[in-house]
């Protein structure tokens, strides 16, 4: 069993139950939607289809964020270096001193920003540095040639412009995803804690468990990660908005960076876009991106996201089982030499019993580690800490069970919670040696808590599956 968690993308046109079910016997374990290609009424099928396949497939929704587009553009305006051209946040048809002219969909953009600061159009494809500012526009100088299209992306590295974190669409799809009973809500250009909280504050309103996933796209995201991680379940490391921020070399060291942090603080991060990009219209990826999804892993991820190559590519199915293969590959050479240290809060039981755990099953002859947990944050914990074994979570709700689906190898199920620590032992072994997953002498590591369903974790015992179950019945 691969440990390192797969997010896919998938799409509203393409979700049909036998796709979706091959996907997770492949190695899928989550299911990311992509709300800016989609509505709410469009997005519902896809809901349904991957609750009829499994209730172990956690879904994500990623929400658009503050973004800036172009627009006012009927035809593609084209551009040579050197060119003056005119940008403004104001709407309108043409320059008045006959220049080259579009809009932006910030109204504010030629007042904020200032001279000296790039505007990156479509993915960084036209850069442009703002040399005058005028009453309604600045000036800005072509730095390589370029067409500019209507509705493509506006980027401003260096500069934070002042859009609030959560748009209309934004909104209605939170609201949309908390009646619905989704997972995950993967906040895209999250720049600072308040923006979760934006986020946090919409899911309260509707009681809602849903849990928050930080995209870090900008170097404010980077630069404020700790705030950020203070209020968010877990982390996306978006590269692609983030290598149009920041110089593509700066990249893999801000993803390390990203990942450490995240460990530290016990909360799961995903590693996203283009890992195996050409396998959208290829059958196989290229080398490259084999060495990035492995780096990935080996710079201790908790998972791994496809998203053109299972929305719209043309082997969905082969890039999961590829990604799968690598895992399973990448996992068993991984040095523990390049571990990363996970600091103990004071009096945090839970985080000194789950280090415990997993030095006991590394070093002894340990089948799995096994845990009971209400919230998940026990096997959260023992994840953080990156152990050979897998960890068995047995948990009392379905949602609990498929937000452990992002953390490094834990694999949850859901068993009926009973009244003290021995019948909930017992509950959780035979639960598992039930379906097949623990034989009666396999030796485990497990943690449980004593003082019942919400207690706590307090104590970790080695042993056989057998005599675990033994002492409990006695």
């Amino acid at each position: 069993m691969k440990h390192t968690k797969i997010v896919a993308t998938i799409s509203d046109l393409r979700c049909d139950q036998e796709f979706l079910k091959t996907l997770h016997e492949s190695g899928m374990n989550v299911v990311r939607m992509n709300t800016a290609h989609m509505t709410p009424d469009s997005a519902k099928p896809l809901i349904d289809n991957v609750r009829a396949v499994s209730d172990k497939i956690a879904i994500l929704v990623d929400t658009k964020g503050p973004e800036i587009r172009t627009m006012g553009i009927e035809e593609p305006i084209e551009l040579a270096e050197g060119d003056m051209v005119e940008v403004s946040g104001i709407l309108r048809e043409k320059s008045e001193a006959g220049r080259p002219f579009f809009s932006v969909s910030y109204d504010k953009m030629h007042v904020e920003i200032p001279v000296g600061k790039q505007i990156l159009i479509d993915d960084g494809e036209t850069a442009m540095t703002v040399v005058e500012k005028g009453a309604d526009f600045v000036l800005c100088r072509v730095e390589n040639k370029g067409k500019i299209k209507n509705r493509k992306s506006v980027n401003t590295p260096g500069f934070t412009v002042q859009l609030p974190s959560i748009s209309a669409k934004d909104e209605a799809f939170i609201k949309f995803s908390a009646e619905l009973g989704v997972d995950f809500i993967a906040h895209s250009f999250v720049r600072n804690a308040a923006d979760v909280l934006a986020v946090q504050k919409i899911l309260d309103e509707y009681n809602s468990p849903i849990k928050i996933i930080a995209k870090i796209e900008n170097l404010d995201g980077v630069e404020n990660i700790d705030e950020i991680l203070d209020h968010a379940y877990g982390v996306m490391v978006a590269r692609g908005d983030l290598g149009i921020e920041i110089p593509a070399q700066k990249i893999p060291g801000i993803q390390r960076h990203l990942i450490k942090k995240c460990v530290e603080r016990k909360k799961p991060v995903i590693v996203a876009t283009q890992m195996l990009h050409t396998m959208i219209d290829n059958p196989r990826p290229t080398r490259a991106e084999v060495s990035d999804v492995a780096n990935a892993i080996f710079s201790r991820a908790d998972a791994i996201m496809l998203s053109g190559e299972t929305a719209y590519g043309n082997y969905p199915i082969e890039a999961v089982r590829v990604m799968n293969s690598i895992a399973n590959e990448v996992e068993h050479s991984k040095d523990k030499r390049n571990d990363i240290t996970v600091p103990l809060v004071e009096n945090e039981v839970a985080a000194f019993l789950a280090e415990a755990a997993i030095n006991a099953s590394n070093e002894l002859p340990t089948k799995a580690i096994v845990t009971n947990t209400k919230t998940g944050r026990t096997a959260r914990y023992l994840a953080a800490f990156r152990g050979t074994k897998p960890v068995y979570a047995q948990c009392y709700e379905a949602h609990v069970a498929r937000i452990l689906s992002l953390s490094y190898g834990v694999y949850a199920d859901v068993i009926e919670p009973k009244k003290d620590k021995f019948k909930m032992v017992r509950s959780c072994l035979k639960a598992l040696t039930g379906n097949g997953t623990l034989q009666g002498d396999d030796q485990i590591v497990y943690v449980g808590g004593s003082f019942g369903i919400g207690g706590g974790s307090t104590f970790l015992e080695v042993s056989t599956v057998e005599k675990l179950t033994k002492k409990e019945e006695n």
